[in-house]
């Protein structure tokens, strides 16, 4: 057997496609190393190869980077003619105790918990996700909207002018293999907001 790792059709490896999607979701290397069991030089590494794979020159060329994986339920999607924002799919609130909260959310409100991973934990409300994380109390809610396609609404909110902070990114492939996808951008008072969009393999 030939020594090393088999080659990859793809542009990026599984891991550096990881990494690729913690950077446009805005997570610091720091951040990166902890969600992925890697210490922070092996994220510094995947970084420099993702850079140098891809032809970019930094960070913020990442962050906007629209690549999508080749084994991903999106790069399969068809491709919708008209942006569709629609409903208010999820809105996320960070707790200072996230096991306190779970409780009051699940058992003194009484909503359906869906699922927890670490100190972020879901819960359904009639429809709507809710997302609690830990962190200050005084960090803005986001509002996020279901789109059934995520690359047709970033490209049409963009061509009106919105900015948005990174390119979609998947955030999670749940284990029936649906993709969840998100892209984030601010309101005009610089409020977060986001498009998410759950992707079907």
């Amino acid at each position: 057997m030939p020594r090393g790792r088999p080659p990859h059709l793809d542009a990026l490896t599984p891991a550096e496609w990881r990494v690729t999607d913690s950077v446009r979701h805005g997570l610091t290397n720091k951040d990166i190393a902890a969600r992925h069991g890697f210490s922070v030089n092996a994220v510094k590494y995947h970084l420099a190869n993702i850079l140098a794979k891809l032809g970019l020159q930094n960070r913020a060329q990442l962050r906007a980077f629209r690549g999508v994986e080749r084994a991903s339920a999106l790069s399969k999607q068809e491709r919708q003619d008209e942006m569709q924002l629609g409903s208010i799919g999820q809105i996320s609130r960070s707790v200072a105790d996230i096991a306190a909260s779970m409780r009051w959310y699940g058992e003194v409100l009484g909503f359906r918990h869906l699922y927890t991973f670490g100190e972020l934990a879901f819960f359904d409300c009639g429809g709507t996700r809710l997302f609690l994380s830990k962190g200050g109390v005084k960090a803005e809610s986001i509002l996020y909207f279901r789109v059934p396609d995520i690359q047709t609404a970033y490209e049409e909110l963009s061509s009106r002018g919105v900015a948005f902070l990174g390119a979609p990114h998947r955030i999670h492939r749940h284990e029936d293999g649906t993709e969840e996808w998100m892209a984030f951008f601010n309101d005009l008072e610089g409020r977060p907001l986001a498009l998410m969009s759950a992707v079907k393999p």
